[in-house]
């Protein structure tokens, strides 16, 4: 499929499932608005090869998701550089981990900033261009947890959650302009953050590696396989194709069977 002409912003998009969109979408001849933190040469690396993927253009902000006016600023910069947001793909996340009675406050806003609220005005503020093309595709990186509750995480699953909410209502109020709106929810997906997060759980919890990536980490996967990046990204471009028309205000599954049992 081509997307050739078509502009896509992706939050979150210098590592891990965010990259992984990037490349795909570009493969396919989409222009990119990348999004996210890292060293600047290392993402203008990035840039080059994106762009070296179909010649598409690329372009970069370093907004704070957090802060609905630099969200509104990275919108404006990526219609002044891109021509608009015809693929929006709300992908930025953080996570913490503590029980309820001793969750912060402050991890709690910022998970709720900007898991939730960056989607929702992200989307406020890129539906006007699409509805003026007639034409729109808005993907949120949900989660297993959007679906089911792990202890622990309250503000992470109570805002993906919402994201899962967020796009059934979108999905319908957009329903006759063209636009599709819906969620990816993967499970645990084979990235640098995950891997990074092994050393530590072997010791503190004395396993080893095979342990830990098996009992821990893949503990509710029945398929005992991780969700790659490629795999999440591969199902957004299905989303963004014609075929894909029909599709919307759909929350979509890739757990490894997670959400079956």
């Amino acid at each position: 499929m081509s997307l050739k002409g078509k502009a896509a912003l992706i939050t979150g998009s210098t590592s891990g499932i965010g990259l992984a969109y990037a490349k795909t979408l570009a493969g396919a001849g989409a222009h990119i608005m990348l999004n996210g933190f890292g060293d600047r040469d290392a993402i203008a690396k990035i840039q080059r090869e994106i762009e070296g993927l179909s010649g598409a253009r690329t372009d970069y902000s370093d907004a704070d998701l957090t802060n609905p006016a630099a969200i509104e600023a990275m919108i404006g910069q990526a219609k002044s550089s891109l021509g608009g947001v015809d693929i929006l793909i709300n992908n930025a996340g953080m996570q913490h981990v503590a029980p309820v009675d001793e969750f912060p406050i402050d991890k709690w806003n910022a998970i709720i900033a900007l898991n939730l609220s960056a989607a929702f005005h992200a989307i406020r503020l890129a539906v006007p261009h699409m509805k003026e093309k007639k034409w729109g595709r808005i993907i949120s990186t949900a989660s297993a947890h959007s679906l089911v509750a792990s202890p622990n995480k309250s503000a992470y699953v109570a805002a993906k959650h919402g994201i899962a909410g967020l796009t059934k209502t979108v999905a319908l109020e957009v329903a006759t302009h063209g636009i599709t709106v819906n969620c990816i929810s993967p499970g645990y997906v084979w990235t640098q953050l995950v891997e990074d997060q092994i050393p530590d759980t072997m010791k503190s919890r004395g396993l080893t590696r095979e342990q830990v990536m098996n009992d821990v980490l893949l503990a509710a996967q029945p398929t005992k396989q991780f969700v790659t990046p490629e795999q999440v990204a591969s199902l957004a471009l299905y989303l963004c194709s014609d075929d894909a028309a029909a599709i919307t205000g759909a929350n979509l599954s890739m757990d490894g069977g997670w959400t079956a049992q």
